[in-house]
C-alpha cells in the first residue's frame, strides 16, 4: 500500500469518527435537555441557551477534524 492509499484511509476514519462521535454526543445532550426541561419548565430557557452553546462546540470539533482530513487530502505532506 502506498502513502497516498493510506491517507486517504486516515481521512476517511477521521471524518467518519468524527460523525459519529459528534452525532452521538448531540444526541445524547438534546435527549438530556428533553428530559431536563420536562422536569424543570421555568429553567428551560437557561437550558436551551447552553445547549446550543455545546452544541455549537461539538461541531465544531467535528469541523476541525474535517478541516484536518482535507488538508492532508489535497496537501498531503506525506506525498513525495
Amino acid at each position: 500500500m502506498t502513502n497516498v492509499a493510506l491517507v486517504a484511509i486516515a481521512c476517511g476514519l477521521i471524518i467518519s469518527l468524527g460523525a459519529l462521535g459528534a452525532c452521538i454526543g448531540i444526541g445524547m445532550m438534546g435527549g438530556k435537555y428533553i428530559e431536563a426541561s420536562a422536569r424543570q419548565p421555568e429553567l428551560m430557557d437557561k437550558l436551551q441557551t447552553k445547549m446550543f452553546l455545546l452544541a455549537g462546540l461539538i461541531d465544531a470539533a467535528f469541523l476541525i477534524g474535517v478541516g484536518i482530513a482535507m488538508m492532508f487530502a489535497f496537501a498531503n505532506p506525506f506525498q513525495g
